[in-house]
């Protein structure tokens, strides 16, 4: 079994009386892209601070990559970060200033490693802007380029998104999309529908303490359940709890149908097929089939 990419152990990091993190315990596995979920005050910026070696735990073990975050230097080259508030130095050009982090970062070709990160992130026109100049969508890109350099193996985004219009946006998830096994990503958001579209795995912390972690089907139980959106028709309970692997049917508002079925024997598949079939035959009509129920609804349930 291989060693985890990020792995905590029993973790609690207090401010004084304040315990922002509280006995947490997780694992990313690498090449995994893994959200970390929670209102504001859940430990999530605390948690990346602690990946990053920003702070060192209270209590617990942190380990990424094998390593520990907080010795010196132990993760240089290796892990990538954009802070949540990212604030670009004044007196800047964006060029040089990308290029004096990749030399202090010690990769090859500073130069290079600058042009092509600001290239990933659509602003290669930005090399001579001064820092000050910048837009906050565009300061925040720069910031995305600064962790994208050298394609470390860990990255860590906390509110990549945040404050950028909808094609920046789209194309800072789909950089995430494509990083997706060939480096492993944290990303935190308050766009659950983000995290859910882009996630394999995710974490939910409430109060500094997990809620639940898992994958994103076992989150969201798309092994389990799935729910039909009804334009009209009577449904046949009696009938379709008779069907192979269906364990419940009800309706909750505004007329949906929840299925829930055996993870095993039948197949997913032929459960959904059977009942769809059943529903058509009995004149019910259909607007939609989804798996599972929503990343956000299983978080209000949770917090």
């Amino acid at each position: 079994m291989s060693t985890p990419a990020i792995a905590l152990a029993g973790v609690t990091k207090r401010f004084g009386a304040t315990e922002a993190v509280s006995r947490l315990s997780l694992t990313v596995e690498e090449g995994q892209c893994f959200g970390l979920i929670g209102p504001n005050g859940a430990g999530k910026t605390t948690t990346f601070s602690l990946l990053c070696g920003f702070l060192h735990p209270t209590a617990g073990e942190v380990r990424v990559l094998g390593l520990t975050p907080s010795a010196p230097a132990a993760l240089k080259r290796k892990v990538g970060v954009l802070p949540q508030d990212a604030l670009l130095p004044p007196g800047w050009r964006v060029g040089p200033l990308l290029t004096y982090w990749a030399r202090l970062s010690g990769l090859g070709e500073p130069e290079r490693e600058a042009r092509e990160a600001l290239a990933r992130v659509e602003l290669p026109q930005a090399w001579d802007v001064e820092t000050g100049a910048l837009s906050h969508g565009m300061a925040k890109r720069v910031s995305l380029a600064q962790a994208l350099m050298g394609e470390p193996p860990v990255v860590l985004l906390d509110e990549p998104t945040a404050g950028l219009d909808p094609k920046s946006a789209a194309h800072v998830r789909q950089l995430v999309r494509d990083m997706r096994g060939r480096q492993t990503v944290v990303v935190s958001s308050h766009n659950l529908g983000e995290l859910e579209d882009l996630c394999d795995a995710a974490a939910i912390l409430d109060r500094g303490r997990l809620a639940q972690a898992g994958t994103m089907g076992e989150l969201t139980g798309q092994a389990v359940e799935f729910r039909v959106e009804l334009a009209r028709g009577e449904v046949p309970f009696a009938e379709l709890a008779a069907l192979p692997g269906v364990r419940e049917a009800f309706v909750v508002p505004p007329g949906v149908l929840v299925v829930r079925h055996a993870p095993q024997a039948p197949p997913a598949e032929d459960v959904i097929s059977d009942v769809v079939a059943l529903l058509l035959q009995r004149g019910v009509r259909i607007l939609s089939v989804t798996r599972g129920q929503r990343l956000e609804a299983r978080v209000l349930q949770l917090l």
